[in-house]
């Protein structure tokens, strides 16, 4: 049955009312889009600081095995040493090797020096390290003999560092941390 007059005239005054959001639903439909960005935005900061804190720790360690490996039964004492990584080609793809070959900069604009210690070890210098990739690369370390800073915390000698020793390394915003490994 057909309705009536006044039924579809209630109908489309309904209708007429319910047309769009309120500006009060506008807001909070702002707001909800505005958290779900922010979150997603934090998410990925913490995965880009993760793969940032990964990639440094491929880097010190593929140095550290291509130095033992050009140097094994042979002293460390190579004024030359990283000259000779570059010639042979033996420095990590994502570090990069200026044009004269005399200097390896890391992600971060900082230098990476390989260099001996004296003839039976060797170090890695790594400069401009933020604070949360050099926690995160410290406190996981192993196989070194020795991580130092350039801040006037404690050396750290035992494998893996205590988060409190990694955090004391690595008090500044930007850090030099040292490797040394025989």
């Amino acid at each position: 049955m057909p309705a009536t007059l006044p039924q579809r005239r209630a109908r489309l005054a309904s209708l007429h009312r319910q047309r769009g959001a309120s500006l009060l639903e506008a807001i909070a439909y702002l707001g909800v889009a505005a958290l779900v960005v922010l979150a997603a935005v934090s998410l990925l900061q913490n995965a880009f600081g993760s793969a940032r804190s990964n990639q440094t720790t491929e880097e010190i360690t593929g140095l550290r095995t291509n130095v033992r490996k050009m140097y094994a039964g042979q002293p460390y004492n190579d004024t030359a040493m990283l000259a000779n990584l570059v010639t042979a080609k033996a420095i990590p793809g994502t570090l990069s090797v200026a044009s004269d070959g005399k200097t390896i900069n890391n992600t971060w604009g900082g230098t990476v020096t390989p260099a001996s210690a004296d003839a039976a070890t060797f170090a890695i210098t790594y400069t401009k390290v933020p604070q949360d990739v050099c926690m995160n690369v410290v406190s996981g370390a192993t196989g070194w003999t020795r991580i130092a800073g350039a801040s006037d915390a404690t050396p750290i000698t035992a494998f893996p560092a205590a988060a409190a020793d990694a955090a004391a390394l690595c008090n500044a915003a930007s850090n030099t941390i040292v490797f040394t490994a025989d």
